[in-house]
């Protein structure tokens, strides 16, 4: 009888032992940290300007922020996506610094400096001033070539992104819209650097 209660015990002992691992395996692998890439959703950051759930601000509107002092900064790539309710541009960006910005709605679109006409398709003419940037042999990092015009979402709110043109510190660029004048929103997210510009639908 003795030597039975000491085997059972042994048993339980080993039993627990191993459940005991088992849970402690368990529970490592739901509390490590997992590597995230980085997306385009200004939720899964700290944003400097209107998060993405703000409501959209009616009519047009002028939206600016400062870039962080000494930013030299280069546009490197140009996208366009398709949201429920809006469509996304994004301008990112590679350098030092933080980029500001200065976004409104333009009866037309030309070149700063020069004044000749942009050819952008569209209804309205987006204006985009991000600052805080530079030539590439001040920056050290090549500006995006293109293709240009970046095109939009058929049926969508953004029907194209004119290419840049860097002039006094600022990087130019414009977005036609589907509609003059339709809502629009700004953030910002970090590593890397981009300016998020959201035109409802």
């Amino acid at each position: 009888m003795i030597r039975t209660n000491r085997t059972a015990r042994a048993l339980a002992v080993s039993t627990l032992a191993t459940a005991a691992l088992v849970l402690s395996a368990c529970g490592n692998s739901s509390t490590e940290p997992q590597s995230v890439a980085a997306t385009d959703t200004p939720a899964a950051a700290t944003t400097t300007a209107e998060p993405t759930n703000a409501p959209f601000p009616t009519g047009p509107h002028e939206a600016t922020a400062p870039a962080s002092e000494g930013a030299s900064l280069s546009v490197t790539d140009i996208r366009v996506g398709r949201h429920d309710g809006f469509d996304r541009v994004v301008y990112e960006l590679d350098g030092t610094g933080t980029p500001g910005w200065s976004v409104g709605y333009v009866p037309s679109a030309v070149q700063d400096g020069s004044g000749n006409p942009v050819d952008v398709s569209g209804e309205g003419f987006l204006e985009v001033r991000i600052l805080g940037v530079g030539y590439p042999f001040d920056t050290g990092i090549e500006n995006f070539a293109g293709p240009f015009p970046v095109p939009g979402v058929p049926g969508g709110s953004v029907v194209e992104v004119s290419s840049i043109l860097i002039f006094e510190g600022q990087a130019q660029s414009y977005i036609g819209t589907a509609k003059a004048n339709q809502n629009y929103r700004i953030s910002e997210l970090q590593d890397p650097p981009r300016v998020i510009i959201d035109v409802e639908h």
